[in-house]
């Protein structure tokens, strides 16, 4: 696989704006309270957390989802990705992959349904974005 023609750029925008995303989504003007009550967790409970090593890492995991958005796009259209095309594969991204995933996790878990709709929402419009940038910027 040739990485030559990847867009780093597009790739940690598009990492740095889903992570933007995460911070409205996950914040009190949307879910955060709902969040926090459909885990059990108190408020504090979540001041004990590590936020430089959780904000961090999320923002990396983040960006490698990224480059892998990038690095399919770049298998399955070279130089003729755009922005339409790049949105659908990171749609396909979200519902296929990562929403997906997280239900089989959640079964097992037994978290709620809920539960499983703010995260699974927040990844499927944040694959979105992120593979519509990196299509823009193909």
């Amino acid at each position: 696989m040739d990485f030559n023609h990847i867009n780093y750029l597009a790739v940690l925008v598009a990492g740095v704006a889903s992570f933007a995303l995460g911070a409205i989504w996950y914040s009190p003007v949307m879910f955060a309270k709902r969040w926090q009550n459909e885990l059990g967790f108190t408020d504090e409970y979540l001041r004990q957390a590590n936020m430089p090593l959780v904000m961090g890492g999320s923002l990396v995991m983040m960006i490698i989802m990224a480059l892998g958005n990038a690095i399919l796009q770049q298998a399955i259209y070279g130089a003729d990705g755009n922005l339409e095309l790049g949105l659908k594969t990171g749609l396909m991204i979200g519902l296929f992959f990562s929403a997906t995933t997280l239900a089989i996790n959640y079964f097992y878990q037994r978290k709620s349904l809920m539960l499983w709709l703010i995260d699974a929402l927040y990844q499927v419009f944040f694959c979105a974005i992120a593979g519509a940038i990196i299509g823009a910027w193909g």
